[in-house]
């Protein structure tokens, strides 16, 4: 099997999608990943999910992880596919969501490694700006407090904390029984207590 089949693999490309070119730069500590369609290829419609020709295409890249020791890219020209009933649309990819510049793999590593250390180790740690992984951490973290279910909150704890002596604090609320933070938010005056209250209360406290 050739390499070019096996990232593909590696991947989960299905068709048409596939990596139709490698690139190694050793001295560079590099890989490159092209990824491609066929001719002639169709794609659904991002509206109705219908199969359209494509329109035309725009170049994409991506940081994905890391391949040993090379830092690893992938790159597509990602089709806008012409819709009879909803015109031009740009499809999204199965390995990055939209607007990001990071695969999604490399998203969930971001995720993993900042939950246990602070971010701007994080950022160079994996040879990025902590303001890239902050605009990671933006998205994810809003969409997963959409989910939090805090009726089973009982008894809650407060502290307040300063990132340097006498500035810049934050006030805290913690779920005494569950161990786990409920909520934060700038400042330390009575204003932070409104502002849980309403949070608890669309979460369903």
């Amino acid at each position: 099997m050739v390499p070019e089949d096996l990232f593909s693999l590696a991947l989960g490309l299905v068709p048409p999608w596939l990596v139709d070119d490698v690139t190694f730069q050793v001295e560079e500590k590099r890989l490159d990943l092209h990824i491609n369609f066929p001719k002639g290829s169709r794609f659904a419609c991002p509206v109705c999910g219908e199969e359209c020709p494509v329109h035309d295409t725009r170049e994409h890249t991506w940081r994905h992880m890391d391949f040993f020791q090379h830092e690893a890219y992938l790159h597509a020209r990602v089709p806008r596919v012409m819709c009879p009933e909803h015109g031009v649309h740009q499809i999204p990819v199965p390995w990055a969501r939209e607007g990001s510049r990071f695969t999604l793999l490399f998203e969930a590593l971001i995720m993993t490694l900042v939950r246990e250390m602070p971010v701007l180790t994080v950022a160079r740690l994996v040879g990025e700006t902590d303001t890239l992984l902050w605009r990671v951490i933006d998205h994810y973290v809003p969409e997963a407090r959409t989910r939090v279910d805090m009726a089973n909150v009982h008894a809650v704890g407060v502290d307040e904390t300063s990132s340097r002596r006498g500035h810049d604090y934050i006030t805290l609320f913690v779920d005494l029984n569950a161990r786990r933070l409920l909520f934060a938010t700038p400042g330390k005056d009575a204003k932070t207590f409104e502002k849980f209250s309403e949070d608890l209360q669309a979460h369903g406290g």
